[in-house]
């Protein structure tokens, strides 16, 4: 079996910009070879199998791909193949989830060269409101809910890392972690 990669899309479906319906999306790239194809939910996740090996290749295929199918798009992604995103969601520290009554939980995933902490070097937590963490090619932030327009997390936008980041709430990183692990098994 070919290996098992997640695309994650940056700015699509947000704020009425880059709208990409997810089933165009599973057709292009099936449309291009990719094997085993599958979305999940509309903020542009894509699972799939591809014999290529190459990261840097693949990534810079996919992106001339959905740029040249989904204009005036131009397409950045983070690329993570299954094992990465087993790393990513089992090296999240301790107790990061676990009171979502409390606090949103997301994480930052970095687009490579961009390392964990060159990325933590351009982004702040604020003190009693927000919490970050380093981990294997990304982020993880939590930030009080009730406190929530007090974070620091807004500043990403801003920052210079901001072009190489895509962020995903805990909750989709585990769902997408358990739908690469059931595929594997099939």
């Amino acid at each position: 079996m070919n290996p098992q990669y997640l695309a994650l899309l940056r700015g699509i479906n947000v704020g009425g910009n880059n709208i990409i319906k997810m089933a165009d999306l599973k057709a292009c790239f099936e449309a291009n070879g990719f094997g085993q194809v599958a979305t999940y939910i509309q903020s542009g996740n894509v699972l799939f199998t591809a014999p290529e090996t190459d990261l840097p290749g693949l990534t810079a295929q996919i992106e001339t791909m959905l740029s040249a199918a989904f204009p005036p798009y131009q397409a950045r992604i983070v690329l993570c193949p299954a094992e990465k995103l087993d790393e990513i969601a089992r090296s999240a520290p301790p107790g990061f989830g676990i009171q979502p009554d409390d606090y949103r939980y997301d994480v930052i995933f970095l687009r490579p060269p961009l390392t964990a902490d060159e990325a933590v070097r351009h982004l702040s937590a604020r003190p009693e409101v927000d919490a970050l963490f380093r981990g294997p090619g990304a982020l993880y932030f939590s930030r009080l809910i009730a406190r929530a327009s007090q974070s620091h997390l807004t500043r990403i936008i801003a920052s210079p890392i901001y072009p190489e980041i895509t962020i995903r709430n805990w909750n989709t990183t585990r769902k997408l972690q358990a739908l690469m692990a059931a595929r594997a098994q099939e």
